[in-house]
């Protein structure tokens, strides 16, 4: 039973990659406009501010928000149930995440500011406290025996 759960959360983090390389192909290969706002100062600090503030606020929202949901709503509830809100849990913080990256690399290939492309990486980074795994999930949710 974890082993399918586990093979569902890593499926779920595989396709959590999928939108942002897809979007940076789509830049890449000129199928997006890129540098829209490369030449309006007022437009790039604008932009380069919401990529900012949207890094500051999902970040530690995203990793601190499933941690508190395990504490206080999972722990509490029978072993099924709790997986099942295990993976929908798992799914809202790779939203979270998702949401930073991409308007960060949207911010990155409107301006050609590395600011977009620094707080998507942050973003990435915390990605991988995400990683999914049958040890972490039996951790998270305090069961120890082997099925």
């Amino acid at each position: 039973m974890f082993k399918k759960i586990a093979q569902k959360l890593k499926t779920q983090y595989y396709l959590f990659w999928v939108l942002p390389i897809l979007f940076v192909v789509a830049y890449e290969t000129d199928f997006l406009p890129v540098g829209l706002y490369a030449d309006d100062p007022r437009m790039m600090y604008i932009w380069e501010t919401v990529g900012i503030l949207t890094a500051i606020v999902c970040v530690p929202l995203a990793l601190k928000l499933f941690s508190v949901v395990l504490k206080k709503k999972i722990d509490e509830v029978h072993l099924t149930e709790a997986l099942s809100k295990y993976i929908l849990w798992s799914g809202v913080r790779l939203a979270i995440l998702e949401v930073a990256i991409l308007l960060n690399i949207l911010v990155y290939y409107l301006t050609l500011s590395n600011v977009g492309a620094f707080c998507a990486l942050i973003a990435v980074t915390a990605s991988v406290f995400c990683l999914p795994g049958e040890k972490r999930m039996r951790e998270e949710l305090n069961v120890n025996t082997e099925e």
